[in-house]
C-alpha cells in the first residue's frame, strides 16, 4: 500500500510541477510576443525616422557632391553633348503639312 501512495504522490508532484512549468511558459510566451510587437513597432518607427533624416541630409549634400564630381564628369558630358549636337543637326526637319484651302 505504501508504494502505491508514493507513486500517487510522485504523479501529483509531477502534475503540479508540470502545471507550474506550463503556466510560466505561457507567461514567457506573452512577454515574448508583447516585447516582439513593441520592439518591432519602435524599430519600424526608428527606421522611418532614419530614412527621413537620411533623405534630408542627401538633399542637402547632393549638390555639393555633384559640384565636386563635375571635373571628373566634364569630358564625358562634353562627348555626350557633341554626339547630341551632331544627331540633332543631322536630323531632317519634317515637312510642313499642307494647309487645306477653303
Amino acid at each position: 500500500m505504501e508504494t502505491k501512495d508514493m507513486i500517487e504522490l510522485f504523479v501529483m508532484v509531477l502534475l503540479a510541477v508540470g502545471a507550474l512549468w506550463f503556466a510560466f511558459a505561457l507567461i514567457g510566451l506573452v512577454f515574448k510576443v508583447t516585447f516582439a510587437l513593441v520592439g518591432g513597432l519602435f524599430g519600424l518607427l526608428a527606421g522611418m525616422v532614419g530614412l527621413l533624416i537620411g533623405g534630408v541630409v542627401l538633399l542637402m549634400v547632393a549638390p555639393f557632391v555633384l559640384l565636386a564630381l563635375l571635373p571628373l564628369c566634364l569630358p564625358a558630358l562634353l562627348v555626350v553633348g557633341l554626339v547630341w549636337a551632331i544627331v540633332h543637326a543631322a536630323r531632317r526637319k519634317p515637312a510642313a503639312a499642307p494647309q487645306p484651302s477653303h
